[in-house]
Formats: structure tokens, C-alpha cells, sequence
């Protein structure tokens, strides 16, 4: 028997923050040691930060990467350890894993398959390595090898897969293990979308089977340049398995977890299969061999368990709430922000952001306690002598509910309640002299008065824009971050006034759509988080429609009358957006779903939303950024791209009506 002790390791990192990201490195290995792991996977790219994007060209960054993998070295003094950086390769940059083994670089493998669709852009800055390619690169006066490497450390054979890798039909590993390997290590960067987790465990329990090895998944965490959140997660499999997973979504600084395989029993899989995957000639790479012979543990595994919360499939509200809080917590410290301010409305959108702030505060206290907590937002003052999770909330976050002639007692209500139930900040003025001021002189200036009958669009759109100022004014004097409350669908048609409710640096929300935010308000008043439980307060904004209050209180203004209901707006967008289908294809995929509507009204809506999408685009373009939680989100920068100026779709839409003619009659 040859047991060995894996370990792998989340790491929550920030782009181009050197000391910090190798002090977290160090700190994993350190704790991995501590364990008695004889082999540790660390995530990929996590000395520079994934997200470093245009960055990853600089000379700068490369040679400060190389720097800190010197300075790492040493710790891994007694074990083998895998971790990600950029490397310079000839004339081209790759997406490399560098193997440490008792503190010598043995090599790099190199990323075979690059990441190019949604959020990910990896074509841009990186290179794909031919499969079985070898090279060599100079690093401090000597040639090291790097490409398609398995690794003999002692005897035990280790290969890589970098994240991508692994998802594709043709991956390495299955060469690898043609090639010999007991271990195969993932060091990964894969992002946070509504179910995805369940993938993951397939594809590391597949290839710990197929491949009758054991597998190890290391994965980023946190958000760590601002978009997009990363799981953390963390899995070890050994010949289809699952043997440890470590915690998702979790606030600390990493999360390592162990397990101990049996080399000699993969192996003796491997000798009893009647039909291996691949040829032993098949693998074609080098193997880079060393000395130092991996230990066998002495001590106790130490027991990893994923959150009681992380069933299978994954609770799709307890995901957004965490990941979430998760990204605003990492925002709010890594902007260096004193906190947050939000135009809290006492509708939907507002209550769902501040219930968000109340989360993070909820959930990074239950896990750090407050003290850790405080101290990893050390620009916020007197935090730590907070007694709840309320009093801290009311530190970190201020509402303003800003009133005008067509506000209503019930917003103002719900408001109020929503901030005294979350902890936060109320407080409220009258605006109504601002756009009193800013009418009287346009009508002036035009040399009329301006009537709702003429003049709907704009009047509505005064009151939002004369609300932004006073938001920022209020977040400049607190030094703290305006938070966005437009969500996905609004987005979608452009329901929302530029340089009003969209003021702001950051938007929570607008990665999901507003039927679903609609449901998820009523689950957090009702049940909420795991060891959170609702927010009973919210049952003041489900109880209401939707509305802008923009127009006179006696037209009975709603979002979905305005639009068309939610439900239907985001099948459209789904179908439309998500799918790539013309107007009339789209009428033929939701006309099951919304029968009762009519073919007529049906067709009417459809043709609203691509009117409405393709005028507003340059909404999109300046929406601030946004969390990215679904994989087929609207944020051009990070998932939609859509040209600014376009046809409008007048051809597809004259066709449209020619169908929905057809079918009425």
C-alpha cells in the first residue's frame, strides 16, 4: 500500500496584489502542511489574480510573477505543490501550472484548451499549447521544461489539468493517464453561475474514474476583480469517489481541504481494466522526474464537509443570497469603500440590494465572528464594538427615501421598515422643489409649459435624475459606494433613466431578472438563508405591485403595465437573447407557455421587447458593473455583446406581423 495525502486549496486572491496573494499562497501550504499533505493543488493564476485581463501583457506583471514563485519555493520544502501563473513561452504567453516538489521547480504544464466564451476572454491574452509539445524557458540559469509534462515525484506520477482542460471531450487527463498518472491535479478559476456546481462534481468524479486516478480540484474564491464571483469548493475523487469537498461561497481567505488515496489500488484498477482509454504510447509528453520521495501521512485526516446548505441539486435561492453577500463583502473591502448607500424606494429592486447588505452582514459574521469580520474592512471605524449584525449593518449602510408629489404613503412605509428591520440608516427629504426648479426652467427656455399629455417620458425621468445627485452627494460625504438597484430586466428594455436609478458604482442585482427577484423577496420573508432565516419585513414590499411612482398617483402607474408582466418579458429575453431566435421563433417557443394572452397580444409584447432591446443598448454599455450569477447574462463587457446602432429588426418585426395576422385570422 502507498497512501499519500492530497490537499487542495481555495484561495480568495485580488489581481496584481503581489504580497497579499503570496502570503495567502504561503499560508495555504503552511496549513497544508500542518495536515501532513504530501501534495497540494492551489488555483490557476492565483500568483497574479485571474482577472488581471490587458494586465497580463505587461513585462512587469510576468517578471513580478516569476518573482513571487521564487519566493514561494522554498515553503514547499517536503511536498509537491501545483499553482497557477502567466508564462512567457518563446514569442507567446501561456496559462501555466507550475510544479514545486521539496522547493525545486520541476516545470510548467501548460493550458491546452483556452476558456473564449461568455465572461471569459482567455484567447485574448493567452496562447493553447499543442498537445505532447515540450519546450524549455530559462529561469534564474537554468533551462526548465514546460508544455505537455507528467511529473515522477519518487515514484508517484502526477499530471495537470488547468481548469478548461477538463471540461472538453479530448482532455489531457485521459493522456496522462495513458501516460502513468496516479494524480491528477486541477488547479482551476471557475466562476459562479446558478447550478453549476453539479457539473463539477461530475467532471471531477468522471475523471477520477475513467482514469482510475485520484483527482484534485482547486478552485478561486471570492470576487476578485469585481465581476465575477468564484466558488471556492474545492473537491478531491479517487477512482469515482468523492472523498472531500470543501465549503462554497465562504468569506474567509481560503479554504483547504484533505484526503488520503491508495496509489497501489488505482493501480491495480488500472491493470485489471479490459480495454484502457488509451495506448501507453498515446500520452506523448515528457515526464520530469525528482528524487525526493512523497511522505505518507502520520497524523489524522482532518474531515472536510461542503455546507449543510449545498445539497444536490443546489438550492437556487440560498445561491444567490451567498454569492451575493459574498461579492459585496469582497467589493466593499478590496474598493477600500467605508461602506454603502442605497435610494431605498419601499419597492422591489431597493429592499432586495438592502436585504443583500443585511446578508453579507448576517453571513460573514456567522462565519468570522465579528471581530474578524471588522478587521477585514479596517477603513470602516468602530465596527468591531458593534454588538449584532443589525448595529454593524447600521455602520456600513445609509437609505434615502426621496419623496415627491407622486410618492405614496405605502413606499414610504415600506422603506422605513425595511431599513429599521435590516439595521440600516433611514433617512428622507422632498425633492419636489428640485423638479419643480428644473421644469419651470425648461419650460422657459422652450417657451412652454410642459404637460404630462406632451411631455410623459421626460417628466417621469426628471424626478429619477433629480434623485441622483443628492444620493451621491450623501455616499461622497460617507466616502461610500452608491449601490445600483436596476435589475436584469430593466436592463433588458431599458426601463430605467440614465443618470437616475442607475446612478451608482456598483449594481447587485443586474444579473438577475425581476420575475425571479420577485420570488426570492417572497422566499426571504418567508424562510431565507440556512441559519439566517427571512426577513419577515420584506411582506411590506411583496404586498405591493412593482411600480415607478413617476406619474401622477391617480393614473395607477405599474412596472408590468408600463411593459408587459415579468414573466412574460424575461421568457422573451431568454428566448430572444439567450437563444439567438428571430421574433417570430420566439412567438412560437412562448405561445405554450402564455397561451391565455392571445396570439395578438402575444405578438404585441414580443415586438415591445425587440423595439425596446435594440434601442438600448447604450444603456447596457453604461450600466456599472454588475455581479455575474447566470451564464447567460445582458452585461456587454462581461457576457452580451450587441451592437450600439442597429436595424431595429424591422424586418424581422414586419414579419412578425405578417404571422400574427395570419394566425388571427
Amino acid at each position: 500500500m502507498l497512501k499519500l495525502r492530497l490537499a487542495a486549496a481555495a484561495l480568495n486572491q485580488t489581481p496584481m496584489d503581489w504580497v497579499g496573494n503570496r502570503d495567502r499562497i504561503l499560508a495555504a501550504i503552511d496549513e497544508a502542511k500542518a495536515a501532513d499533505a504530501a501534495i497540494l493543488c492551489l488555483p490557476e493564476l492565483c500568483i497574479t489574480g485571474y482577472g488581471c485581463e490587458d494586465q497580463f501583457f505587461s513585462t512587469g506583471l510576468q517578471s513580478a510573477a516569476l518573482d513571487m514563485l521564487a519566493e514561494v519555493a522554498p515553503a514547499t520544502a517536503g511536498m509537491a505543490v501545483a499553482l497557477g501563473l502567466p508564462l512567457m513561452v518563446n514569442r507567446g504567453l501561456y496559462n501555466a501550472a507550475a510544479m514545486l516538489c521539496d522547493g525545486e521547480l520541476m516545470g510548467f504544464t501548460l493550458k491546452q484548451h483556452l476558456a473564449g466564451d461568455g465572461i471569459h476572454y482567455e484567447p485574448r491574452w493567452f496562447r493553447k499549447w499543442p498537445p505532447g509539445a515540450v519546450e524549455r524557458v530559462e529561469i534564474d540559469g537554468r533551462e526548465v521544461p514546460v508544455g505537455d509534462l507528467l511529473y515522477n515525484c519518487g515514484g508517484v506520477r502526477i499530471g495537470i489539468e488547468i481548469c478548461r482542460d477538463a471540461w472538453v471531450a479530448d482532455r489531457p487527463g485521459s493522456r496522462l493517464a495513458a501516460g502513468g498518472a496516479d494524480v491528477i491535479l486541477n488547479p482551476t478559476a471557475s466562476h459562479f453561475s446558478f447550478g453549476k456546481q453539479d457539473i463539477r462534481r461530475r467532471i471531477v468524479l468522471e475523471g477520477s474514474r475513467t482514469f482510475d486516478v485520484s483527482f484534485a480540484f482547486a478552485n478561486l474564491l471570492g470576487n476578485e476583480a469585481g465581476r465575477t464571483i468564484f466558488d471556492g469548493g474545492t473537491q478531491i475523487a479517487s477512482s469515482g469517489r468523492m472523498l472531500a469537498e470543501g465549503p462554497r461561497l465562504a468569506f474567509g481567505d481560503r479554504s483547504l481541504i484533505c484526503a488520503d488515496v491508495d496509489v497501489h489500488a488505482n493501480r491495480r484498477l488500472k491493470a485489471t481494466s479490459s480495454e484502457p482509454s488509451l495506448p501507453p504510447q498515446a500520452y506523448g509528453g515528457e515526464t520530469v522526474r525528482s528524487a525526493y520521495r512523497l511522505q505518507s501521512p502520520t497524523l489524522p485526516c482532518p474531515v472536510a464537509k461542503p455546507a449543510p446548505w449545498d445539497a444536490s441539486p443546489p438550492p437556487k435561492h440560498e445561491e444567490f443570497a451567498r454569492a451575493a453577500a459574498l461579492g459585496l463583502f469582497d467589493y466593499l473591502r478590496k474598493s477600500r469603500s467605508r461602506g454603502f448607500v442605497v435610494s431605498l424606494s419601499g419597492g422591489a429592486d431597493s429592499a432586495a440590494v438592502t436585504t443583500l447588505v443585511w446578508l453579507m452582514a448576517r453571513l460573514g459574521i456567522a462565519e468570522l465572528g465579528v471581530n474578524d469580520f471588522a478587521a477585514r474592512l479596517p477603513m470602516v471605524r468602530d465596527l468591531a464594538t458593534a454588538a449584532s449584525a443589525e448595529a454593524i449593518v447600521g455602520r456600513l449602510l445609509a437609505c434615502v427615501y426621496q419623496a415627491t408629489r407622486n410618492s405614496g404613503e405605502t413606499t414610504r412605509n415600506a422603506a422605513e421598515s425595511i431599513a429599521k428591520a435590516t439595521g440600516a440608516e433611514f433617512l428622507h427629504w422632498n425633492i419636489d422643489a428640485l423638479v419643480d426648479g428644473y421644469v419651470a426652467t425648461v419650460s422657459k427656455a422652450v417657451g412652454r409649459e410642459l404637460t404630462w399629455d406632451r411631455d410623459d417620458v421626460a417628466l417621469q425621468n426628471i424626478q429619477a435624475r433629480a434623485r441622483g445627485p443628492a444620493a451621491w452627494l450623501l455616499a461622497n460625504l460617507r466616502d461610500a459606494l452608491l449601490l445600483v438597484t436596476s435589475n436584469r430586466s430593466e436592463a433588458a428594455v431599458g426601463y430605467a433613466t440614465m443618470d437616475g436609478d442607475t446612478c451608482g458604482g456598483l449594481a447587485p442585482i443586474s444579473g438577475v431578472d425581476k420575475a425571479y427577484l420577485l420570488e426570492w423577496l417572497q422566499w426571504m420573508e418567508t424562510t431565507g438563508p440556512q441559519g439566517v432565516g427571512p426577513l419577515s419585513a420584506l411582506s411590506a414590499v411583496n404586498s405591493q405591485r412593482p411600480t415607478a411612482e413617476l406619474r401622477p398617483a391617480s393614473e395607477g402607474q405599474t412596472d408590468e403595465g408600463d411593459l408587459m408582466p415579468y414573466r412574460v418579458l424575461d421568457a422573451i429575453e431568454r428566448a430572444a437573447i439567450r437563444d439567438k431566435m428571430t421574433p417570430v421563433e420566439v412567438l412560437d417557443a412562448i405561445r405554450p407557455q402564455f397561451f391565455d394572452e392571445g396570439i395578438v397580444q402575444l405578438g404585441q409584447w414580443v415586438e415591445r421587447f425587440f423595439r425596446l432591446w435594440s434601442h438600448n443598448q447604450w444603456k447596457r454599455e453604461r450600466f456599472a458593473p454588475g455581479f455575474h450569477v447566470d451564464d447567460r447574462g445582458l452585461d456587454p463587457k462581461g457576457w452580451c455583446r450587441f451592437p450600439i446602432l442597429n436595424s431595429g429588426f424591422e424586418r424581422e418585426l414586419a414579419a412578425l406581423r405578417e404571422y400574427v395576422d395570419t394566425l388571427a385570422t
